[in-house]
């Protein structure tokens, strides 16, 4: 990994590398092509970047350069300036692409470049792959600049419905553009915007919860403040910020983000109830890790329906005999037997001790006559 340090740092990962390497070898089957194709993609994404960089920068920002496996990222604070200023910003990176191509132009028509030379060859590379990129990556597809210069306006005109319609659009686009792209055998390509279309899917399903004061910079304040605090170990100021949050928004993804915390928070100190009842309403949109808050706290509740329904996601979360323990100890409470036995031997996989003992435990009441206990037990008491 390389760090370029000065008013706008600079860091170039190693898969950027391997990834020009890649593109380089396979589009010219050599060493010294792979060496310059690197060189190019090199050049062509950096000056792209500087593109969004520099508008940042004179916009007041602190913008950093990240060189990915997959091209690059301009790191700016784009929540605190204006609509128009995030849409220059964006659009400054495909102007400066085209000017590449343009400058390749240019010098393509210089008499010092020789018709048959190597700088002809590599400034017609230059040419072709900016003007191809500026491009695709003008399309009104997230998370290409293009589904940028889509997103901010509709995003300032109409709020979250219109995020939610750039997703819904991007989404719609890069399947139909992916999908021509294979039909012409450009898998690469096609990939790439398959990925793009289910990532565009993926977000729209969860901006359902989006709110219009997720926007709100006081209150994405107030949640940074009880995220710090909750690092420090100050239980009390981070209970505090996060109360104030969900009191405000009372929906939304900062609600959804300062209810887990809070949910956390009670967790830690064995509060239970209190985790039942700040994440039970909210379970379809929670991480896995509140999940299994909620897992565990659903059982102390007695709801055991609601354990049954988390006991895989809680299971592959945590491994552990008591989790698959608490979910037999559900699934006989619904009398659902065979699932019972089946958690039952997934607690013996993770070292459960005293089996028989266990099975003397009053949740098993409910299928405790039933014949494909009894043989259980049977087999364990003969075991």
């Amino acid at each position: 990994m390389i760090h370029i340090r000065g008013k706008i740092p600079i860091t170039i990962t190693t898969g950027f590398w391997i990834f020009a390497a890649i593109i380089g070898f396979l589009a010219s089957q050599s060493i010294i092509g792979t060496l310059i194709w690197m060189g190019i993609i090199f050049v062509s994404v950096l000056f792209h970047e500087l593109g969004h960089a520099l508008m940042a920068l004179l916009f007041g920002q602190k913008p950093r350069i990240e060189l990915v496996a997959m091209g690059g990222v301009t790191f700016h604070h784009a929540e605190n300036l204006p609509f128009w200023k995030q849409f220059i910003i964006v659009l400054n990176g495909p102007l400066f692409g085209f000017l590449l191509f343009v400058g390749a132009t240019i010098l393509l028509q210089l008499p010092m470049v020789h018709p048959e030379g190597l700088m002809k060859e590599i400034l017609t590379r230059v040419q072709l792959v900016n003007l191809f990129w500026t491009v695709l990556n003008l399309l009104p597809i997230l998370p290409l600049d293009g589904g940028q210069l889509m997103r901010i306006p509709l995003e300032a005109f109409f709020g979250v419905k219109g995020f939610r319609a750039a997703l819904m659009i991007s989404m719609i686009l890069a399947f139909a553009v992916s999908l021509t792209a294979f039909l012409y055998q450009q898998l690469f390509i096609g990939a790439i915007l398959f990925l793009f279309a289910f990532q565009s899917f993926d977000t729209w399903k969860k901006s359902r919860v989006f709110s219009h004061l997720d926007q709100d910079q006081s209150i994405k304040d107030t949640l940074k403040k009880g995220e710090l605090a909750l690092q420090a170990g100050d239980r009390n100021t981070a209970k505090t910020a996060f109360e104030a949050v969900r009191t405000r928004t009372q929906k939304g993804m900062n609600f959804l983000m300062a209810t887990q915390y809070l949910a956390l928070i009670e967790y830690e100190l064995g509060n239970f109830s209190q985790v039942y009842e700040l994440l039970a309403p909210i379970q379809d949109h929670i991480s896995i890790d509140a999940l299994c808050f909620l897992h565990r706290a659903a059982f102390a509740q007695g709801d055991f329906s609601l354990v049954d329904k988390l006991s895989g996601v809680s299971f592959q979360q945590m491994p552990t005999a008591d989790t698959a323990l608490r979910n037999a100890y559900a699934t006989a409470a619904l009398k659902k037997t065979a699932s019972t036995l089946g958690w039952l031997n997934a607690a013996l996989s993770q070292g459960l001790q005293d089996l028989p003992s266990i099975l003397n435990d009053k949740h098993f009441d409910p299928i405790r006559d039933d014949v494909q206990f009894q043989n259980f037990i049977n087999k364990i008491r003969s075991a």
